[in-house]
């Protein structure tokens, strides 16, 4: 596959700085995908091989930002494991599904449902701010994750974009994690779902290396610069980048209508 392309420094110089921008993005509040795999594409990166180079990048960068937030002890471990579990098995249901099922519907979906989740994030002054989970008890947060991983999972599966911001949402509104806790756990979860589909692309070959090694590089420097950045600042810059993740994504979802 690798063999069909050639790129200029011109393009490494154009799609490195995006990558670095999304591995930042998406370790303050998801949706770094959205960012990233448009830059791959305006190189001329085939989307299957521009998926799995992706998936490179952010699997290392999310390795570094997870280990951050780790340390910060701001992932409920028992949740955050279990919910990866779950999401697995929720990634491959809809995968499974995307083969029978036009994700046309679901663009449309999201139309309505993004501007009223923006809306709502905006105005609850409460919602992510203070972290409530603990009042829930373990058994019944381990069995709302274990359907917030298997949900969040299946989505990702079937439709994919703005996977981590989805869940940082169900944390922080079913589960009342606040917003660094609920995207710690988020890291976890995007974790195991991008080892399990960067294995899949490397088999078959979907990996670009001589774009994936040096970005996975600025995606790692991304992905460290923001988990700091969020150790330091807390709450507030989660919810602002948090909005922003939703608006990138509804830039996408209407895009893809528009393109059907």
């Amino acid at each position: 596959m690798s063999q069909y392309i050639s790129l200029s420094p011109l393009d490494y110089t154009i799609v490195l700085p995006f990558i670095f921008l999304a591995g930042f993005i998406d370790a303050i509040a998801g949706g770094g995908g959205l960012i990233s795999l448009p830059a791959y594409w305006s190189v001329g990166i085939p989307p299957h091989l521009a998926l799995g180079t992706n998936k490179f990048s952010s699997c290392f960068g999310t390795v570094f930002s997870t280990a951050n937030y780790f340390k910060a002890k701001m992932i409920d471990v028992p949740v955050a494991l279990l919910s990866a579990a779950f999401a697995l098995l929720g990634s491959w249901l809809g995968a499974t599904t995307a083969l029978h099922v036009s994700a046309k519907i679901l663009n449309y979906l999201l139309v309505v449902l993004i501007p009223i989740v923006a809306v709502i994030s905006l105005t609850s002054r409460k919602m992510g701010y203070e972290s409530r989970a603990h009042l829930l008890g373990l058994g019944y947060r381990l069995l709302l994750g274990g359907l917030a991983g298997l949900g969040i999972g299946f989505y990702d599966g079937f439709f994919g974009p703005g996977t981590g911001t989805f869940l940082i949402l169900i944390y922080t509104s079913l589960l009342h994690y606040d917003f660094v806790k609920a995207n710690g756990n988020t890291k976890v979860v995007n974790l195991a779902s991008n080892v399990a589909a960067l294995i899949t692309f490397s088999v078959s070959g979907h990996v670009y290396l001589p774009l994936a090694i040096p970005g996975a590089i600025c995606g790692i420097t991304g992905n460290i610069l923001g988990s700091k950045l969020v150790i330091l600042k807390g709450n507030k810059l989660i919810k602002e980048v948090f909005v922003l993740a939703l608006l990138l994504l509804l830039g996408r979802v209407i895009y893809n209508l528009l393109s059907l």
